[in-house]
């Protein structure tokens, strides 16, 4: 098992690095958007390309620091119900999610996603509008994203495997309710309106 884990981090360490990197892509689409719309504003002028870009950038956003999202369960589920029920229920809800719903949807991805990629490649293909971007690197995101995803849901399992049996701490332990937050917030504001009376 310590050898499973010692895969793991590295994948953790792999995707956690792809996605701190591509995160600071958001601040560039903006800056692309901003300037693109200036300058159709003010000249006139606007550009296919810019706007491509921007889709190219969101793009790149979204797929490749998916697996990020999910190291850093940041991941879009059903927190109320989940907070309610017992760590070991959340373990096994969490395993049989990544077993037979994540690996299986990464898999027909990336299964897809290769001839896509491959056929647009050898065609050269190129965006429909005039300036346009070409349009086979953007495709190679959706395999590129989905074999990330994929080693990351194999990362999940095993830590998830290891927390069942005792060999690491579980991360859910520290996650609150969303009660329990909101009480947490209603005690800190009430704190800070008490200290602002005379």
């Amino acid at each position: 098992m310590q050898a499973l884990l010692s895969v793991s981090r590295a994948i953790d360490a792999i995707n956690t690095r792809i996605g701190r990197w591509l995160s600071w892509l958001i601040l560039v689409a903006v800056v692309v958007s901003s300037a693109n719309a200036t300058i159709r504003k003010i000249f006139d002028v606007s550009s296919n390309a810019y706007l491509e870009l921007q889709w190219v950038l969101f793009g790149i956003v979204f797929l490749l620091c998916a697996p990020w999202t999910l190291l850093d369960n940041e991941h879009i589920r059903i927190d109320i119900i989940n907070h309610m029920l017992p760590l070991k229920v959340r373990s096994w809800i969490d395993m049989i999610g990544h077993v037979f719903f994540l690996l299986p949807f990464t898999l027909v991805l990336l299964w897809d996603s290769i001839p896509f990629f491959l056929t647009s490649f050898e065609q050269n293909e190129q965006s429909l509008s005039a300036g346009g971007l070409p349009q086979w690197p953007t495709k190679s995101l959706i395999m590129i994203g989905a074999a990330l995803l994929f080693i990351q849901g194999i990362s999940e399992i095993i830590k998830r495997a290891a927390i069942m049996r005792g060999l690491m701490p579980d991360p859910n332990e520290r996650t609150i309710s969303a009660q329990e937050a909101a009480e947490l917030e209603a005690a800190k504001l009430a704190t800070q309106i008490a200290g602002e009376k005379p």
